[in-house]
């Protein structure tokens, strides 16, 4: 080889470690930075020259800077990121709902619950204190409330975790642009080059945009041929090289609920939700919190028409003059069971008192309830008809399909009893709670403005307190419409269910974090920076280039002897 030929072979060795330095250099720099992957110099064997018979190295020349990077491990870590974003937003939700119902405090509603049938119980203790019916009357109004606010409450949350979900959607569109940008980018910094380097910097943040992209829904990133990366969501491309597709938000209407979807603008298909924050927010939304609401609102229409049926057949300490039905029918000729009244009637019959206060007599009139479906249903004109032929009273259907009954004279009330067709309930006459579930449950308004009325006899107005007897035991009694369960086991297996889910996701967000962590901590053994094997790599690199200006200085001593010469 000759003089100049080592020089050229000296030069490719400085240059090799100048650019190993740098490279060392930068990974030191970023040694903190999050997302940031370990670069590495790929040094190869110089090209031969043929000296005489000889075949003879030119030393090294660089071949390429490249990413320490594990593409398999990060398609686990992406979707163990998905995994863990899912749960932590369901997570969150019942953490949001546990605090909602706060159960063990003195505040919540099986605190009011107790509240309520214990003052059911005084009534029985002290009959003709009006005081203490209006306490029970108080006391059902603050149970009301409580449900109100309580589902008023998780609706709310209901609503945020939606409107959530309609930020996703901003969200998945600005990083999909990003990472369609960066595509076009790297694909232009990779396509020119005279060796098949990396476009590291550019490369870092498109890994950082999928990681994030990941946290929000599940994807499928595949790298091609030309570095560009393309996303797929469940079959659907979000992007694809230097091509995008815009995600938009609809609004559906569910039993009252506005739930938002994310779709895809162009085939306006849903976007999958099997992971990320979308399908764990859309978990929360959709069977987490419409199964509390749903199951809240069950308890509230079960309190509300199961106590009203006893209740209604019951009289208290003064009848009533005029009353109007809480509720109306579509049609006075529709029959009863198919009226859409908020709750059906059966079959059977109720009695009608009317007390003369002058005389304190009382006249009991049978009104029948046909719904056997074997002739002609009763219609609401069927019981006015029946009513108008009670003495001492009449009955009308309102211009809005209500029943309206009132007295005769100024000496007379009337009552109801034993009604074994529930149409009282149903129409909302003599009821207790208003209503039709936990979103406008309340004490009825007649009851509210005189609570004398509160219905604790059975045999007549004052009589007794037997009806009293079976409201204080109510909450114990098993129930047909619930499947034989009680009113306390209702609520019970509502709070149950909600504790039991939060306690799994609670364990399942810790498994998940855990695991993500593990695949986090190989990813660092491979990706991230050591500053130990970084100095190493320095020394080495430093100690080359050393030895190859000492390998010039020595040539250029050989080269000056040979010009003396």
């Amino acid at each position: 080889m000759s003089l100049f030929g080592s020089i050229q072979l000296a030069n490719n060795t400085l240059r090799a470690s100048q650019i190993g330095l740098q490279v060392v250099g930068q990974n030191i720099a970023n040694a903190n930075t999050p997302g940031y992957i370990r670069e590495e110099v790929i040094l190869a064997p110089a090209t031969t020259q043929r000296q005489g018979g000889l075949l003879l190295g030119l030393g090294v020349r660089i071949e390429a800077v490249v990413q320490e990077i594990d593409t398999f491990l990060e398609a686990r870590l992406r979707g163990a990121v998905s995994d863990r974003a899912s749960a932590e937003a369901q997570e969150r939700t019942y953490l949001d709902l546990e605090g909602l119902i706060g159960e063990l405090s003195d505040t919540d509603l099986s605190t009011s619950l107790n509240s309520f049938f214990n003052s059911i119980s005084e009534v029985l203790n002290q009959p003709e204190n009006a005081a203490v019916r209006n306490l029970a009357v108080l006391q059902g109004r603050t149970l009301a409330t409580d449900v109100r606010r309580l589902f008023g409450r998780a609706l709310e949350l209901h609503e945020d975790v939606n409107n959530r979900v309609t930020d996703l959607s901003r969200d998945i569109n600005r990083l999909t642009s990003e990472i369609r940008e960066l595509n076009v980018r790297i694909a232009s910094a990779e396509s020119g080059g005279a060796t098949p380097s990396d476009a590291v910097g550019l490369r870092d943040q498109r890994l950082l945009a999928l990681t994030q992209l990941a946290e929000l829904t599940n994807i499928n990133a595949i790298e091609q041929p030309d570095s560009t990366v393309s996303i797929f969501v469940d079959g659907d491309f979000l992007v694809l090289g230097n091509e995008r597709r815009e995600v938009t938000v609809a609004d559906v209407s569910d039993n009252g609920r506005i739930r938002s979807e994310i779709r895809i603008a162009a085939t306006d298909s849903p976007l999958s939700a099997e992971g990320g924050a979308l399908a764990g927010l859309t978990e929360s939304r959709d069977v987490i919190l419409d199964g509390f609401l749903d199951g809240l609102d069950d308890f509230a229409r079960t309190l509300s028409f199961e106590f009203n049926q006893i209740f209604s057949s019951g009289q208290g300490l003064s009848g009533y003059e005029e009353l109007v039905s809480e509720f109306a029918v579509d049609a006075s000729d529709a029959t009863l069971d198919a009226a859409n009244l908020p709750f059906t009637p059966e079959n059977g019959s109720f009695e009608v008192l009317v007390y003369n206060t002058q005389t304190e007599l009382s006249q009991t009139s049978t009104i029948r309830v046909d719904l056997n479906g074997l002739d002609e249903d009763s219609t609401l004109a069927d019981v006015v008809a029946q009513l108008e032929a009670v003495d001492g009273i009449s009955a009308q259907i309102t211009p809005t399909g209500r029943l309206s009954i009132e007295s005769d004279a100024v000496d007379s009330t009337f009552a109801f009893a034993n009604d074994s067709s529930g149409l009282l309930a149903s129409l909302g006459i003599n009821t207790f709670f208003s209503g039709t579930g936990a979103a406008d449950i309340d004490v009825s308004q007649a009851i509210q403005d005189d609570s004398s009325k509160f219905a604790a006899s059975r045999n007549g107005i004052g009589e007794d307190t037997l009806i009293a007897i079976d409201l204080a035991a109510f909450l114990d009694r098993p129930l047909d419409s619930v499947g034989g369960e009680n009113l306390a086991e209702q609520y019970d297996t509502l709070i149950n269910t909600t504790v039991q889910g939060s306690t799994v996701t609670r364990s399942v967000a810790e498994g998940l974090r855990v695991f993500e962590s593990s695949l986090e901590s190989e990813k660092l053994a491979t990706s991230g920076v050591n500053l130990d094997e970084e100095a190493v790599r320095l020394i080495a690199f430093q100690r080359t280039y050393q030895a190859s200006a000492r390998y010039i200085a020595t040539i250029s001593d050989l080269l000056d002897v040979l010009v003396n010469l």
